[in-house]
This record gives C-alpha cells, structure tokens and sequence, in this order.
C-alpha cells in the first residue's frame, strides 16, 4: 500500500540548489535510509515530507489520513515540561489523556485542591483508552535510553539529553510514517543496540538520515542517495547499496567512454569537410551536437585527506594512577597507561561515565584529583571535540583555515589553503561564502579540516562520527589507517571502531576501565566471555548427594552445616513464598510509579532466584537423608 509519493521535489537555498526533480514512492513496510555527502539536502528532504519545510516546486501525494511522526536533528521542547510530559506532547488523543493524567498526578502530590477527585475521573478514561500499556512502554523507551528520572525538568537536560527525550516522544507516538533525522547521534552503545532492535520489529514505515553503517545494514531494505542535484533509489540495505553502487558507476564509465568515441569519429567527419546538405548529413551533425552538449554526472564523494603529520619522538603521553570525581562520584580511579607511538584505541561507556573527562585530562584540558599525567615535548596534539569551536558565521569558509596556515603540507607536498579546501569538497564559489552559510555538517567537515593542517602528531577524536557524512568517513578512516602517528578516539559507531582501532578502553563502573584487544566486535565477544567466566556454574551433580562408598563400619551422615540447614530449610522455603506473595500484592496495587514498579520486578526475580536455588538444596539434602537411613538400616543387618 502506497503511504506518500514525492513527485518532482525542487529545493534551492540562495545560489545553491540542494535537489532537483526528485521523485519517489514510500510504501507501508518501508524502511528507508538517506544517504549522501553533507549539504546535499539530506535533513531539508525530510523536513518538506514531514511538513516542517516547503519545497520549490514539486508535490507531495499522501493517503488520506496518513500519520506523520518526525524527530528533528535540534528537536523543541518546553523547559518547564518534565522529561514525560515532553515525551507525551502530542496531537493523539490517548497520548493528550496521558499527558493530563500525569500533570493530575503531580496535582495530588502538591496537594493542589480537588485533584484527588479529578485524578479518579481521569482513571475511569485511561482504562477506557487502555491508555497504561502507551505509559508503560514510554517509562521503558526512556529507560532504555538512559532517562530515568520521568519528571526532570526538560530545561536542565544536556543537548544529549534532549535529543533522547525527543527520540522516545517520536518511537511512542502512533503513527504510519516515522522520520528520523539522525537518531543514533549522542545516545551510547547499548542504547543503539536496543534502537537497532526496536526499529528492526517496527511496523510502520520509516524513513530516516544516519551515519551509522552497522545500523542502516541492519535496519533498512531501501536506500536513496542524493548526489548532486539527483537520487539514486536501490532496493536493499548499504551492504546491498555499496554492491549497486559500484555497478551503476562502472556502467557509467562505460558509456562515457563510449559517448567519447563517438565524438572522435565524428569530429574526424567534422573535419573532413563535410558539408550539411543532405537531410542525412544535417541528422548527424544534430546528432553530434546533441552528444556534445551531455552534462556527465561525476561523483563527489572524492574528498582527499593527505595532510602530513609532525615528528613524534619517544616519549608521548603518560597518565599515571589518574583519578577524577564530581559531586562525590568517582568517574575514573586509579588509572595508567603510556600513549604508544602508533597506538589506535577507541574508548566506549554508557552516557556520562566519564569517557570525554578521560580525554580532557590526557590532553592537559583539565586536571587528575590525584595522580600525573606527562606529555613529551614533540608531542603537538590535535583535538577533534565532540562540539566545534566558537566559529564567527560572517567569516569566509578560507580565511578561517587561513588562519591556520596560508600553505598545507600534504604527502605530495605543499599546497594552497584553497586546494585543500577543495580536497574536502569546498569548491571555490563555497570558500568564499560566510561560514554562516553551511550546513551542519559541513560546518563539521570544515572543523575536522582546520585540526588536521595544524599537523598533530597525536589525535584525540571525540565523537567524530556525530554530523560527518560516509563519504567524509571513509576517507577519514583511511586517513587514519596511514596516520604517522597515536589516534585516540571516543566513539559509538561500532563501524568506525572497527575500521580504525586495535584496543578499547571500556568503562565498567565506578571508574572501573577494562582495556580489550581488537576492535569494537572483538571487545564485545570478549566482553561476554569475561561476563559468562565470572558467572558462578553450578554443575548438576552438586546438587545431588556425592556418591560415597559404603563402609559398614562408618554410617554415612551430614555435616554439622548441612544438618542446621536440613532443619531449617523447610521454613525458609515458607519465608520465600509469603515475601514473593507480598512482593505481587504490592506490585498489583501500583500503576503510576513506573521507578517503584521496576524495583519491585527485580526484588521479585531476585526471590525467585532465591527461592530455585533452595528448593535445590532441599532435593540434595532430602537425598542425603533417605541415603543415611538407608545406610543405617544397612548397619543394623
């Protein structure tokens, strides 16, 4: 079933047309990646389909009664909202009558006049709507996006924070079409993991932007890309996209290869004098004409980084038992390392464990509690931070790298600030535009420039993936690959990880930091080895009676421990029935307290647990009991 058809879509920003006659379907099933370099009009497609910009010229047909739900890269929100009314700020009438139960909720706990009365009334309607399984599932979104306090202030929440509160409003929300404008950006690991999942069983449609290779491979079975003014539709993942790519490219070659023959052949009869006289001759020569005049589609994606490195001598960076808490949290405790030469590591943690303090404190940025951190005197480091610097937006794009350095040395030699603008896709009509001008990314791509002509010989990368295009990331990774020297990087794009670091620093609580070998896969199949080694076993065979040898002479009997716990057994198996009983009373009685209710689940599982592990000693020993009256009666013949 056809949801939307995009028919002849235009959009030109000042002198710079972005896309040109596009047209494409989305259909119900649809999962759509877009892809392309930045500023190719990625994020503004999305906003003229989900309503929030206007195109040129073109049409957008869609199916009566169609429901859009968009996530924005800088998402709104009310600063006075909690972190649950913002997630249920929505048009749909189940998601309004959360939201005013929940703000008669915070009524009764004010102790706000006739709010008592009016939170009773609203319960009625919520049943009705069979509205509690929409805030239980939103209590679980935002959890698993690491938002656990519901009622925060949106206000005080990160730029992080922010675009996570967004993403859980738009995955709850019901409706026929999602867009998401890059959802995998300032949310961790884990949290893309599970995303990954969610959005693989997701029954609507989905169109999105990202960067994340690992998650368009596993996530989509359409890709577009707009290269150029044009779009390329493929029918498959990126895995899919790459292979498509390649062919419609060589097929291209070849036919420019053939559209220039013909113009040596022609030219040649040109040449010879031929005159237009007949109806045959005044053909060809249109014909010639026609050939000559075609515009051949090139690739953009050639951004060239050749930048050569400064000298690094033998001692580089040496953190030395460093420590760091705030507010009586200790981030990071008692760690050590020496910066090797031509090391590649990749640092990962969940938000807010400490990952770009780690970082600051290795570049000299901020200090250790305790602890030292050394810096040889060749070493000149670069930092590629997860914001870019203040940039002034009526500078022209060259006289900010200008300011850098007039002339780039590359491996080739030296060359112009202007050639190597060009190198990262900065034409010469874009070098002289305002910095204002650009887009996000292209704003990015021009602060990764600026680092790299400093020359660092250590690079300290945080979050570089984050508004970089995969083209740009390709050629960093390769960039990277032949690096003369140490990279450091936080990031959570497992792709990237993989491509470019050989060690992982991972964070693994209370300032605990756990280096694996390899890169981002080989750490998580390390990792659960690690976890599953730490996981006590308990083998069948001791839960059941050790065989003994019967010895007539010696009656087979417990051991003093075993023999308190055989008489008491009994009633602690009574003791965890009636806790677990009381734990699912409480739990019956709670429908709001979504924080209470989880721990509530887990005190029960954990009894449960409890209570399976002692009605297995209570096998063994009733085993071991019958065993000694055996043997007893054995004794007496």
């Amino acid at each position: 079933m056809n949801l939307l058809t995009v028919e002849g879509l235009t959009k030109t920003f000042g002198e710079k047309k972005v896309f040109e006659n596009i047209t494409f379907g989305i259909d119900a099933g649809d999962k759509i990646g877009v892809i392309g370099i930045n500023g190719t009009g990625k994020s503004t497609l999305l906003k003229i389909i989900a309503g929030a910009e206007t195109a040129d010229s073109g049409n957008i047909v869609k199916m009566n009664g169609l429901r859009i739900g968009y996530l924005p890269q800088t998402p709104d929100y009310d600063p006075e909202d909690t972190v649950l009314g913002q997630v249920f700020n929505s048009n749909n009438p189940v998601i309004k009558l959360i939201k005013e139960y929940e703000q008669a909720v915070r009524a009764v706990e004010l102790g706000e006049k006739d709010a008592e009365k009016k939170l009773y009334a609203l319960n009625d309607k919520m049943d009705a709507a069979n509205a509690w399984n929409l805030e239980s599932d939103a209590k679980t979104v935002l959890t698993k996006l690491s938002l656990n306090d519901f009622y925060k202030k949106a206000g005080t929440l990160s730029g992080g924070q922010l675009k996570r509160m967004a993403l859980a409003r738009a995955l709850i929300t019901p409706v026929d079409l999602l867009i998401l404008d890059e959802p995998t950006n300032h949310i961790d690991n884990e949290s893309i993991d599970w995303l990954e999942k969610y959005l693989e069983k997701y029954k609507g449609a989905l169109l999105m932007v990202t960067h994340d290779r690992y998650f368009l491979d596993r996530v989509v079975n359409k890709t577009i890309e707009i290269e150029g003014t044009k779009m390329y539709c493929y029918t498959t993942n990126y895995s899919g996209f790459l292979e498509a790519k390649a062919a419609r490219e060589e097929l291209a070659v070849s036919m420019e290869k053939k559209r220039q023959n013909f113009l040596r052949n022609e030219l040649e009869w040109v040449k010879r004098g031929a005159q237009a006289r007949s109806t045959k001759q005044k053909a060809r020569l249109e014909r010639f004409n026609e050939v000559n005049s075609m515009h051949v589609q090139h690739s953009k994606n050639d951004l060239e980084i050749s930048v050569a490195s400064s000298r690094l001598g033998r001692k580089t960076i040496i953190a030395e038992d460093i420590s760091k808490a705030y507010d009586g949290k200790k981030y990071i405790d008692d760690f050590s390392y020496i910066i090797l030469k031509h090391d590649r590591i990749g640092i990962i943690g969940p938000n807010g464990c400490g990952k770009s303090t780690l970082l600051k404190m290795l570049t000299g940025e901020i200090q250790p509690d305790s602890g030292m951190v050394e810096t040889g005197e060749t070493v000149k480091i670069g930092v590629f931070a997860q914001h870019n610097e203040v940039m002034d937006p009526e500078q022209r794009v060259i006289d900010y790298i200008k300011d850098t350095a007039e002339y780039v040395q590359t491996a080739d030699g030296r060359i112009t600030a202007s050639q190597m603008l060009e190198k990262f896709l900065f034409p010469p009509i874009m070098q002289w535009a305002p910095i204002g001008k650009l887009s996000g990314g292209e704003k990015r791509r021009l602060y990764l420039l600026k680092i790299l002509v400093e020359a660092p010989n250590i690079l300290f990368l945080d979050e570089p993936t984050n508004d970089l295009d995969i083209a740009t990331l390709s050629i960093l990774e390769e960039y990277l690959d032949s690096f003369n020297g140490a990279v450091v990087t936080v990031s959570h794009d497992r792709y990237f990880l993989d491509k470019v670091v050989d060690r992982i620093f991972a964070f693994e609580g209370s300032g605990k930091i756990v280096q694996y070998e390899g890169g981002y896969s080989d750490y998580l199949r390390q990792h659960e080895e690690r976890i599953a080694e730490q996981q006590p076993v308990i083998k069948k065979e001791e839960l059941k009676p050790q065989k003994q040898e019967k010895d007539k002479d010696k009656p087979l009997k417990m051991s003093y421990k075993e023999q308190k716990e055989f008489e008491t057994i009994n009633d602690d198996i009574e003791k965890l029935e009636n806790e677990i009983a009381k734990t699912e009373e409480e739990m019956s009685k709670i429908s709001t307290d979504y924080v209470k209710l989880q721990e509530l689940t887990e005190k029960k599982n954990e009894l449960e647990k409890t209570l399976e592990e002692t009605m297995d000693r209570w096998v063994y020993l009733n085993e071991l009991d019958e065993q000694i009256q055996e043997n007893k009666k054995a004794l007496r013949k």
